[in-house]
């Protein structure tokens, strides 16, 4: 099935102990690459919801935010002294004073204006277990969203692929075309040249045989056609399928690529080096198509 990588979506949950907002964006990568931006009190759930996303996308790179909103009293406040910090300040005040650089003891309000003497932080979020069902179908909501837009956004990028997919038949039709009659007349050739050695007594017979050898192999082109048609085949199954088909198409582009490069070398005939150059523009363009595929 052919499905954009790119896409967006973002929601809002309500639930009884929280709000859950996830917000979710694609865009194309080679493989799933997930990053997953979520408060630390997910951590225990942190491995179903990688699972929960690669159960439903397979490719690109995903950036999924995921906000929680409780609605229970705010975080406590956490003070922590650093003792070292605190003696450290006080014996070097204790020298000033003793060479009459500063008067008057160590006040607590003194401490303030040292960062490093007092840490003040809210003490580690956490949440109720039960929240956690309503993150996981949050999460769901939004990749089924977010599908829905990659899904729709890959009709158009199908209907693109199925356009050069057929203009990519229809040349290699032509540049089959061509090296067959360019195959005729090399034939033609031969023969004429086959008549040649015959006349002569002094010529080898296995060398008559030769020649027909090197003919066959440098211009039957039957193995690499039937290939790349069977290929346009296996193109348009994937296309049907349900199963994300990127990476396939993608292989399937390089195995193209491969037969025109034969056809090209093995072929001769009028228009075949041109046909084969426009060929490999063609799949060009499709390659660069396709990494938009999922």
């Amino acid at each position: 099935m052919i499905k954009s990588m790119t896409g967006f979506a973002s929601l809002t949950r309500e639930g009884e102990a929280a709000t859950v907002t996830v917000t979710a964006k694609g865009v194309n990568h080679r493989f799933l690459d997930l990053q997953l931006r979520m408060p630390g009190a997910l951590a225990p759930i942190e491995s179903r919801l990688r699972t929960l996303v690669q159960q439903k996308i397979a490719r690109g790179r995903l950036e999924v935010a995921i906000a929680v909103q409780t609605r229970a009293a705010a975080a406590p406040v956490q003070i922590e002294v650093n003792e070292s910090v605190v003696e450290a300040l006080s014996a070097a005040l204790e020298r000033a004073r003793e060479r009459g650089l500063v008067a008057g003891a160590l006040a607590p309000g003194d401490l303030l204006r040292f960062p490093q003497a007092i840490t003040v932080s809210e003490t580690r979020e956490t949440l109720d277990p039960g929240v956690f069902p309503d993150v996981e179908a949050a999460l769901g909501d939004a990749l089924d969203e977010l599908d829905r837009m990659r899904a729709q956004e890959g009709t158009h990028l199908r209907a693109e692929l199925d356009s050069r997919r057929g203009q990519l038949g229809d040349l290699f039709e032509q540049a089959a075309g061509a090296a067959a009659a360019g195959s005729e007349v090399l034939r033609a050739r031969l023969a004429e040249r086959v008549k040649e050695l015959r006349v002569d007594p002094a010529v080898d017979e296995t060398l008559v045989v030769q020649e027909i050898v090197r003919f066959a192999n440098r211009s039957d082109i039957t193995e690499e056609t039937v290939r790349f048609r069977a290929h346009l085949e296996h193109w348009r199954a994937l296309s049907d399928a349900p199963e994300p088909c990127g990476r396939k198409l993608d292989f399937l582009l390089q195995e193209m690529n491969r037969e025109v490069n034969t056809l090209g070398s093995k072929a001769e005939g009028l228009g075949v080096t041109e046909l084969v150059v426009s060929l490999k523009a063609e799949l060009e363009k499709l390659r660069e198509q396709v990494q938009n595929v999922e």
